[in-house]
């Protein structure tokens, strides 16, 4: 039985919260995630046509967000912009603690090279297997597990550095 075909209605409803999350964890502006998931669901809608289903939806979609938030980033560098942090919230001490623990990670994330950074984000923060990874970032599997490892303790180094000061 052929597979169905996607409708990109389906995608966006099924998708678009895991869309949001991966660009704003790789370094999408907050104020520009928003336009950034309409272009990932507009390429998507593009090469519909294109998709084989190789891989899951989810796993294309990420591999179309990846590189969105790619060109945001080497946009953002050119022009020189400055990611602002967010904006305080008052409210509980555990939402507080929670957002500057969340502000925290993202900071430290910010501080990782680009292909580490994508590789920790999309395995640890959303899930995905390594060879998932692999295939969205069209890299080999070995060069993902070093990527990871890497990324891994250059996090776990700025993170303890960053609690003993």
């Amino acid at each position: 039985m052929p597979a169905q075909p996607l409708d990109l209605t389906t995608l966006y409803e099924a998708h678009a919260r895991q869309v949001w999350r991966t660009l704003a964890r790789l370094g999408v502006p907050a104020a520009n995630v928003e336009d950034a998931v309409h272009d990932v669901f507009l390429t998507a809608h593009q090469r519909l046509s294109e998709f084989g289903q190789r891989s899951s939806p989810s796993t294309w979609l990420i591999g179309i967000a990846v590189k969105a938030a790619a060109n945001l980033r080497r946009k953002s560098k050119r022009q020189g912009l400055v990611v602002a942090a967010p904006a305080s919230t008052h409210g509980p001490d555990d939402e507080l603690e929670r957002r500057r623990k969340l502000f925290e990670l993202e900071r430290v994330l910010s501080r990782l090279p680009d292909e580490q950074r994508e590789v920790v984000v999309l395995c640890d923060l959303e899930q995905l297997s390594a060879p998932e990874v692999a295939e969205v970032l069209e890299e080999k599997l070995n060069t993902i597990y070093s990527r990871l490892r890497l990324g891994r303790a250059a996090l776990k180094r700025a993170l303890s550095t960053e609690e003993s000061s």
